[in-house]
């Protein structure tokens, strides 16, 4: 079946994206200079590493249905749900959590279904099994034929599309930190930077999987290592979407001082662990750090208290 390929210019991602500093004493002292790279201004409903990493994806689709993994409050199957809706292409959503399917939707999945993703939900043994073949070929007998996209977006051509994010950085960042899910940004990122630059990841999950994850996508994406990247991964605050009033304290004190939007899952680990790590000495004085600021609050205007994800809820 022949397939048009996606104009995906119709959605005007501004780009690049903002480089703006943030004069803060915190950094200051330590002869730091913190810059906010704003990829959350991207696009309003496909922001920051979501642009990045689905646009090559989408191409890849060529309009067919897009079939896609995530949890209850995925930022991923809101925005391939907003992607579809623009530019007029199928979305499926496969959602961990059969239990789901009891109960109202929540605003998130309410949001994917009314940008028109037909949500499938699975219990957690499936969803873990999402990668193996028997889990796949049920899905495209019940769905049809569908780009498959994995959970978070991550694959060789999202890591591909996050080159650009560090092509974006001027040379004088020493530093580029990003918050991590699934690792995709961070394996494009770092083999997108200069050679005497090196890209920091923050993971967001315990488990100490997401260099083995990196590694592995850099492999599938550059035939082997790029670019100079290390994690921090002491700044999980206990695990994915957990977001204690020590941390919540933190980012509406970022915001006060900023004026940025800080997002809870990943953008406020990422400057929590920036602000420790400079207050630790990690970074030379008189260098430059450029924090990826990857998403927005969401919802927009409502509640983003600690009640609102539950701790399972995934990227």
């Amino acid at each position: 079946m022949h397939h048009e390929a996606l104009d995906l210019s119709r959605l005007q991602p501004a780009l690049p994206s903002p480089l703006q500093p943030a004069e803060d004493e915190r950094f200051a002292r330590h002869g730091v200079t913190l810059l906010l790279k704003r990829d959350d201004l991207i696009h309003p409903h496909l922001p920051g590493n979501k642009w990045r990493k689905l646009a090559p994806n989408l191409g890849a689709a060529a309009g067919r249905t897009v079939l896609t993994f995530g949890g209850a409050y995925s930022n991923h199957l809101r925005a391939t749900a907003s992607a579809g809706r623009l530019l007029g292409f199928p979305t499926v959503g496969v959602v961990r959590g059969d239990e789901l399917a009891r109960r109202p939707l929540n605003p998130s999945l309410a949001q994917c279904a009314a940008d028109g993703m037909r949500l499938h939900f699975v219990d957690r043994a499936t969803y873990r099994a999402k990668a193996s073949p028997e889990v796949l070929d049920g899905l495209l007998s019940v769905f049809g034929d569908c780009a498959v996209v994995p959970e978070g977006g991550s694959n060789a051509l999202a890591a591909q599309g996050c080159t650009a994010l560090g092509g974006e950085l001027p040379g004088t960042v020493a530093t580029v930190a990003v918050a991590c899910g699934t690792g995709g940004t961070l394996a494009g990122l770092a083999a997108g930077l200069g050679p005497e630059q090196r890209a920091l990841g923050i993971p967001v999950l315990r488990g100490g999987f997401l260099g083995e994850a990196v590694r592995d996508l850099q492999r599938e994406a550059f035939g082997g290592p790029s670019g100079r990247w290390s994690l921090g991964e002491r700044f999980h605050f206990g695990g994915y979407a957990r977001t204690p009033p020590e941390l919540h304290a933190f980012a509406d004190d970022f915001e006060e001082r900023h004026g940025l939007p800080v997002e809870r899952i990943y953008v406020a680990k990422l400057l929590y662990a920036l602000t420790v790590l400079a207050g630790e000495g990690a970074f030379p004085r008189g260098s430059a750090v450029a924090a990826v600021v990857t998403g927005r609050p969401w919802p927009p205007d409502g509640d983003r208290g600690p009640s609102l994800y539950a701790p399972s809820d995934s990227r």
